[in-house]
């Protein structure tokens, strides 16, 4: 893109040069004219040794010659602009189209899923889902597995931008590849609700107000949905493929899966650890 707008600069500059000073346009033109009385001259000298071959079998092939080149002569410089005009977009529109890597993912790619994932981030702006209804939320196992549900936040443009890309790329593969449909639990959390989640004990959350990536926009907790429900039972082999193939996933992109921490295993949970970020606070 950085290219394409150079190249636009470039060609401004050149036309508003041409239109500003007479002179330099008419040397231009002039150099122009120059250059196509060459282009015919080698033209007509090939059509002589063209016409001093054939015999008059060939008229046909000689008039053309010398059609194509009284053609070239005469509309020169409108054939030099419709030249310009058609060479100089398309190269814009190839840049402009140019595949961009999100920054920070190597592109290191494995399996199908991450082949998967790496034609997502460097395609078009994936959307977030729809939201799903309160009540999903608002079951026994998702109060009790996960304190505050109601009323965390789920929007998803709270999230960083780069991260949000990443993780919709990780529900899509989850999708498309595995058959399981992921659901955002929490994403933005306010350093009153990290701390309020803290005084619950270690067992809840180690991160204080502050500390936590969700405060930040790069966290977020996720879980799948099977019959319009969350699950939570690791216990339940598909339930526990499910979160461990979220975790493979996260980490194609360069996201941090809460299953491989040693201190708590939190399955749902993926951060984009960005230096410098935490240390302001």
């Amino acid at each position: 893109m950085a290219m394409a707008v150079a190249l636009f600069f470039v060609v401004g500059a050149l036309a508003a040069w041409l239109a500003l000073f007479p002179h330099a346009r008419d040397g231009l033109l002039a150099g122009a004219d120059r250059l196509w009385t060459r282009v015919g001259g080698i033209a007509g000298r090939w059509h002589a040794r063209v016409g001093s071959r054939v015999d008059a079998s060939g008229r046909g092939l000689r008039d053309g010659a010398a059609w194509l080149t009284g053609t070239f002569v005469r509309y020169r410089p409108a054939l030099l602009l419709g030249l310009v005009l058609l060479v100089v977009p398309p190269l814009l529109v190839l840049q402009a189209r140019r595949q961009v890597l999100l920054p920070g993912f190597d592109g290191a790619v494995g399996s199908r899923g991450d082949a998967h994932v790496l034609a997502l981030l460097r395609g078009e702006r994936l959307v977030p889902p729809g939201d799903l209804p309160p009540a999903v939320f608002a079951t026994a196992d998702a109060v009790r597995v996960v304190p505050g549900i109601t009323s965390a936040d789920r929007k998803w443009h709270r999230l960083d931008p780069d991260f949000q890309q990443r993780l919709l790329a990780v529900y899509r593969v989850m999708r498309d590849e595995h058959g399981y449909e992921m659901a955002l639990v929490e994403g933005y959390r306010s350093p009153a609700r990290q701390a309020r989640l803290a005084r619950q004990g270690a067992q809840v959350t180690r991160a204080t107000a502050g500390r936590s990536w969700h405060q930040y926009g790069l966290a977020a907790d996720s879980a799948p949905v099977r019959d319009g429900r969350l699950q939570w039972d690791m216990a339940d082999p598909w339930t526990r493929r499910g979160y461990q193939l979220y975790g493979e996933v996260a980490r194609s992109v360069g996201l941090v899966w809460g299953g491989g921490w040693t201190s708590i295993q939190d399955y749902g949970h993926v951060e984009l650890r960005r230096p410098g970020v935490r240390s302001r606070e």
